[in-house]
């Protein structure tokens, strides 16, 4: 089956699947998947987006490279997005920070719907992630913010629906290595949330076109 718009809303919408098990998938084991109960408050609420365009007459998805002198999450490769702002939604934070940090505004983007939202641990967010489709379809020029993305990846999707994607190896984290599962996307190591959201986005996807 051809990947259109219309197959990704129905793979977005699609009755009784199993998030547990496309999440599992890629989690690392060391990962809690549920706030404490001890940290007091409430989580910060971030938005992210994985914006789907067509090049070459392939659908393509987004990712970034963070840059390696960044405060948090430095060097890893993950969606556009970022913390909602007062008076914002989720999803209108995840398009201000796409127009932000790759230079696509939100004019140009339709929701196409949205997966479950995940809690990181390490930075005590919930996030809630959303794809967007890029109006036209067409490659969209891109201007990444240089003082927080050292890279715009591009990738085809059918290449990430490819199963030999994904790997199991080590990961250096804060001075310690971890074996986690990771996609091997262009030689960039694609694991933690990124790769829990992209595992159900893919997952979706393959339901739904098979």
């Amino acid at each position: 089956m051809k990947l259109t718009t219309a197959v990704i809303r129905q793979a977005l919408a699609l009755p009784d699947f199993d998030v547990q098990s496309a999440h599992y998938h890629m989690l690392p084991t060391d990962r809690n998947r549920q706030r404490p109960p001890e940290i007091p408050g409430e989580p910060r609420i971030g938005g992210v987006l994985l914006l789907l365009y067509c090049h070459e007459q392939v659908m393509h998805l987004v990712l970034t490279r963070r840059r390696d002198d960044l405060n948090s999450h430095a060097g890893q490769i993950s969606f556009p997005g970022g913390k909602q702002e007062a008076n914002e939604t989720a999803v209108q934070a995840a398009l201000r920070e796409t127009e932000e940090e790759i230079g696509v505004s939100a004019a140009k983007i339709t929701i196409l719907g949205e997966l479950t939202s995940i809690y990181i641990p390490p930075s005590d967010f919930e996030v809630h992630p959303f794809v967007g489709w890029v109006n036209g379809g067409k490659r969209p020029s891109f201007v990444p913010e240089i003082r927080e993305v050292a890279e715009i990846i591009e990738v085809p999707l059918p290449q990430l629906l490819d199963p030999h994607t994904r790997e199991i190896g080590p990961i250096p984290v804060r001075g310690a290595t971890y074996t986690v599962p990771y996609y091997n996307i262009n030689g960039h190591k694609v694991w933690g949330a990124t790769a829990i959201l992209l595992s159900e986005f893919l997952e979706r996807v393959r339901q739904t076109a098979s």
